[in-house]
């Protein structure tokens, strides 16, 4: 393998790696496992702490419920941070 054929194979594989490293998001991650495990998550959004158990998740939104509210609904955008407990 000369030169010419080890740089485009190099480049294959980082842009292998980025579009891998780039699908995982450990926010939807997390939203998703307290989907799945019904377990509770705090969203951090603008300074303020949401309590919830999501119901629903999709691309936009993330919808839940609390001991208070029956339905609550954040856009994803808007999440500065998450926690599950």
């Amino acid at each position: 393998m000369n030169r010419r054929n080890l740089f485009p194979a190099i480049a294959g594989l980082a842009a292998a790696a980025t579009a891998s490293a780039a699908e995982t998001n450990p926010l939807m991650d997390i939203l998703a496992a307290s989907m799945k495990d019904k377990k509770g998550v705090t969203l951090y959004v603008k300074g303020q702490q949401i309590g919830m158990l999501v119901t629903a998740l999709d691309q936009e939104f993330v919808q839940g419920r609390s001991q208070e509210k029956s339905k609550i609904v954040v856009r994803i955008t808007a999440i500065d941070g998450a926690a599950l407990s």
